[in-house]
C-alpha cells in the first residue's frame, strides 16, 4: 500500500440515476466521476442504488396477500437493469476510476440469479473492483424486492487515506453493525442513502462521533418525471414532483459538518480532509479501544457466506 497520507479531497455526488436505464446510469456516473476529479476528488461517493436506479414510489402492485401482472412485469424490469458483480459495467466504472486516479464507492443493484440486491462497489485507482457490500437488512418495502447481504461482506479496503468502509441508508441504524465497522477502525464511513428527512444529517453526525471518523453520506436528487412510463409511480402529483430531494453532507470525526446539507438540485459537495483529525478525536473516545468495556459487553460478528446449497464433491 501507498505511504499513509495526511490530507486528501473527497467528494460527495448527488445526483438522479435514470431509473431502470442501466446503461445511461453507468454513463452519468461516468461523466460525475469525471467531474469530482476535476473539482480535485481522490474519494468519491456516489447515493445507494444510483445504478439502476432507486424504485421511489414504485409499488410493484403489492397488497398483503396478493400480487398483480404489472407489478410482476416492473420486478422483471427491475431484475433485468440489476448488473452482474462482476460484470461489462463494473469494467466500465473501473475503467473510469482509473482514468482519474481516484476511489469510487457506488450504489448499484447487484443481480444475483433470480434475485436483486443493494449493494455498494468500491474501485481503487487502478480500475480495480476491490471488494463489495451488500445491505444487510432492506428496510420495509425494500424486502419484497431485494435480498438479504450476509457477514461476507463487511467489507472494508486499505488506501492511503486509512481504511474506507460503507454502511447503507438505514443499516446506520443498527447499532451492532456500525460496531462491526467501528472494529474495523475506518477512517472514510460512506453512507449512501435514500433517506433525505432532515433527521439524517444528526444521525450522520452521530456516527462521525461515535466512530470517530469522517463520515461522506450521498443522496439522490430525482423527479416523477425522471422514471420511465413502463412503471407505476404512485407518489407525486406531477412530472417535476420531487421525490428525492438530497441532503448528502460531509462530516467530521469530532460531529462538524464540512459540506452540505444540500437540497433541491444536483450537486457535487467537496471539503479537504485532515486525516489528523481522527487520531485527534480518539484521544477521548475510542469506542472499540479505551472506551469499550469487553468485561460487560462483547459482540459476536459471523462473517461466513451463508450458501442457501453447499455441494461436496468427492
Amino acid at each position: 500500500m501507498s505511504k499513509q497520507e495526511t490530507s486528501v479531497r473527497v467528494a460527495v455526488v448527488q445526483a438522479g440515476a435514470v431509473p431502470f436505464d442501466t446503461e445511461a446510469c453507468v454513463d452519468k456516473a461516468i461523466g460525475l466521476i469525471g467531474e469530482a476529479s476535476g473539482l480535485g476528488a481522490k474519494v468519491m461517493v456516489f447515493p445507494e442504488a444510483f445504478i439502476p436506479g432507486y424504485p421511489k414510489g414504485v409499488n410493484y402492485g403489492l397488497v398483503v396477500g396478493a400480487r398483480d401482472p404489472a407489478g410482476r412485469e416492473e420486478f422483471r424490469l427491475y431484475l433485468d437493469a440489476a448488473i452482474d458483480v462482476p460484470g461489462p459495467q463494473t469494467q466500465r466504472l473501473g475503467e473510469a476510476a482509473a482514468a482519474h486516479g481516484a476511489y469510487v464507492v457506488i450504489g448499484v443493484i447487484e443481480r444475483d440469479g433470480g434475485t436483486c440486491h443493494c449493494t455498494v462497489l468500491f474501485f481503487g485507482p487502478d480500475g480495480a473492483l476491490l471488494g463489495k457490500h451488500r445491505k444487510l437488512m432492506p428496510t420495509v418495502m425494500e424486502r419484497v424486492i431485494w435480498g438479504f447481504g450476509d457477514g461476507s461482506t463487511l467489507t472494508v479496503v486499505d488506501s492511503p487515506y486509512g481504511r474506507i468502509g460503507s454502511v447503507i441508508c438505514w443499516e446506520n441504524y443498527m447499532p451492532m453493525l456500525r460496531m462491526a465497522m467501528y472494529s474495523k477502525n475506518v477512517a472514510l464511513y460512506c453512507a449512501p442513502t435514500a433517506d433525505d428527512r432532515d433527521t439524517w444529517i444528526a444521525s450522520m453526525q452521530h456516527i462521525a462521533l461515535e466512530g470517530r471518523c469522517f463520515v461522506l453520506t450521498a443522496c439522490q436528487f430525482l423527479r416523477k418525471k425522471d422514471f420511465p412510463d413502463t412503471v407505476r409511480v404512485s407518489l407525486g402529483d406531477s412530472p417535476e414532483a420531487v421525490l428525492m430531494r438530497g441532503g448528502s453532507a460531509i462530516i467530521n470525526p469530532l460531529g462538524q459538518v464540512l459540506a452540505g446539507p444540500h437540497f433541491g438540485s444536483e450537486t457535487i459537495l467537496t471539503a479537504e480532509l485532515d486525516l489528523k483529525d481522527i487520531g485527534r478525536g480518539k484521544f477521548d473516545f475510542d469506542v472499540t479501544g479505551h472506551y469499550s468495556r469487553p468485561d460487560v459487553f462483547q459482540l459476536s460478528v459471523n462473517e461466513a457466506p451463508m450458501k442457501p446449497v453447499s455441494v461436496n464433491r468427492p
